[in-house]
């Protein structure tokens, strides 16, 4: 089926989706993707099924008046019988009263042509199917019909109860598969936020059996959700970025892209700020809960690896010209060499001078903070830490070094043998060479010597910058000092103070921006209001 979209903002003409089989309407809240559907459904008067789960399962006095809805067929059905009729005052109870009707005229039907025929077959309704996909889903419950009703009960509980005491979750899974088979042939059906009340761990599942349901259905959907956007196989997408009340019309784009991830890339794309992707994962790393209160100007997503943020970053700023936002990257150095660094930083990757992401939280600038915040004596606090931290480092010294070694001797492994040899002879020739030509000793011996001279000189700085020490922030025993329980509450207690966003937050910030380079505006700092702990 061909789509025709609605006017564009910038006066041009309307984008055509040919051949679509599903497509998802998909943007930020408020950027008019509920009008922008409706305009979509005018477009399709004989053909458009609305399907909304957060409408039907709730009692409601308005009616679906679209021509072949389930409140339409509904009301064409009542006013003909009087077989179970009552009062069904959503349009899922209207659902399941279609679905029984159905199946008691069958019924009767069945048993009448026993009468004058042989072989029978036992008909198959729409009830039939709805409750075999219902059961797949849920497996655990299990359905009965008892006095033309319907009754449910499951494996914890064999105590039967009617379609009302059933969970939200399971009341959309029963409205959606029921009421796509009511759609008239070869609709265009609409479904409104097509996640809601369903766990992820289903979502997939489900909207892959509903579509297979229905073939000849053309399926639009309207969506916030990224996984599910992600997850429609050969679907289009429209991004819809803004509404434009006066000329009614909208600043849309058909979204294509096969090197961008998609999972990320909607996740996006409703943004007006540019972007920072960080490492880690948005539940449990501290990267994705501490950027986004430090580098408020950007819109950070954290995307996994420090490979991955590289790659990401790349793919997104290859696309700027589509979506017009600026992006980086942020990696811990670990244990990367400055032509490394810079290499990355030409890229839009921004690497802190500092080890990993717990060094951090250790800059001299976060220490003093916290410990005044909670009015610590900070001159004290911090030369405590300093200390631990320079003496865990000088225990740890020749460990640390030979990791640095490692991490040089690989890369340089990789680049070295990445060049085209003639045959299998030049390349053993070259890697004979390797442990000459890298010296993994004499860097051992240079780096051993540089962090001597770091812990001697008790230069923390410079100590942060090459420490990799998960165990920082718990051996240095910060959190005490600064009269905090332990590493997770020393976390917290920075997370907060940047939640509260007054002087304290500023000094943290710009003590962490100036880690990586970045200079805070002196008006930024000026024009805060101060904490109420000072």
């Amino acid at each position: 089926m061909n789509i025709i979209l609605p006017p564009k903002a910038n006066g041009g003409k309307p984008d055509v989706i040919n051949n679509a089989r599903r497509v998802t309407v998909i943007g930020a809240n408020g950027a008019g993707k509920t009008r922008f559907s409706a305009r979509l459904i005018e477009s399709f008067p004989h053909k458009a099924y609305k399907l909304s789960a957060l409408r039907a399962i709730f009692p409601t006095t308005s009616i679906n008046k679209l021509e072949g809805s389930i409140d339409m067929i509904y009301a064409e059905k009542a006013s003909l019988t009087h077989i179970f009729k009552g009062a069904a005052e959503s349009e899922f109870e209207r659902l399941i009263f279609l679905l029984l009707q159905e199946e008691f005229i069958d019924m009767l039907t069945y048993k009448t042509r026993l009468n004058t025929e042989d072989n029978i077959e036992l008909p198959r309704t729409k009830l039939d199917d709805v409750l075999q996909r219902w059961i797949k889903v849920f497996p655990q419950n299990r359905v009965s019909r008892l006095d033309g009703k319907l009754f449910f009960s499951n494996e914890c509980d064999d105590e039967p109860y009617s379609s009302q005491l059933l969970s939200n979750g399971e009341k959309a899974v029963l409205y959606y598969i029921g009421a796509v088979l009511y759609a008239m042939p070869n609709a265009v059906i609409f479904v409104d936020s097509p996640e809601i009340f369903l766990h992820h761990s289903i979502m997939q599942t489900l909207w892959n059996v509903i579509e297979g349901m229905r073939p000849d259905c053309t399926f639009i959907y309207n969506t916030h959700d990224i996984e599910f956007a992600s997850s429609r196989i050969d679907n289009v997408c429209v991004w819809v970025r803004s509404y434009d009340n006066t000329r009614e019309a909208w600043d849309y784009r058909i979204v294509t892209s096969s090197t961008f991830p998609d999972e990320i890339y909607f996740d996006i794309l409703g943004t007006r700020k540019p972007v920072l992707f960080v490492e880690g994962d948005e539940m449990h790393s501290i990267d994705s809960k501490l950027y986004p209160l430090i580098f408020t100007e950007y819109t950070v997503k954290p995307v996994g690896s420090c490979d991955k943020v590289i790659e990401v970053t790349r793919a997104f700023n290859d696309m700027q010209s589509f979506h017009h936002l600026d992006s980086h990257g942020i990696v811990d150095r670990d244990r990367r060499n400055d032509h490394e660094v810079t290499y990355l930083r030409n890229k839009k990757i921004f690497v802190p001078d500092v080890a990993e992401i717990e060094n951090i939280l250790m800059l001299e600038g976060v220490v003093r903070t916290v410990a005044r915040h909670y009015n610590r004596d900070e001159n004290r606090v911090f030369s405590k830490v300093k200390q631990a931290v320079l003496n865990m480092f000088r225990s740890m010294l020749k460990q640390q070094a030979l990791m640095h070694v490692r991490h040089n001797v690989k890369s340089s492994i990789e680049m070295r043998i990445d060049r085209k040899f003639q045959n299998i002879n030049a390349l053993e020739d070259h890697m004979s060479d390797l442990v000459h030509e890298i010296n993994p000793r004499g860097l051992y011996d240079n780096f051993c010597r540089q962090f001597h001279e770091y812990e001697q000189q008790d230069n923390y700085a410079a100590v942060l910058k090459v420490f990799n020490e998960k165990t920082i922030i718990n051996n240095s025993n910060v959190a005490p000092l600064c009269g905090l329980r332990n590493k997770d509450h020393y976390v917290k207690a920075i997370l907060t103070i940047l939640k509260e966003d007054g002087r304290d937050a500023q000094e943290i910030r710009k003590a962490v921006k100036a880690c990586f380079g970045i200079s805070t505006p002196p008006t930024q700092a000026a024009t805060s209001e101060p904490n109420n702990s000072d």
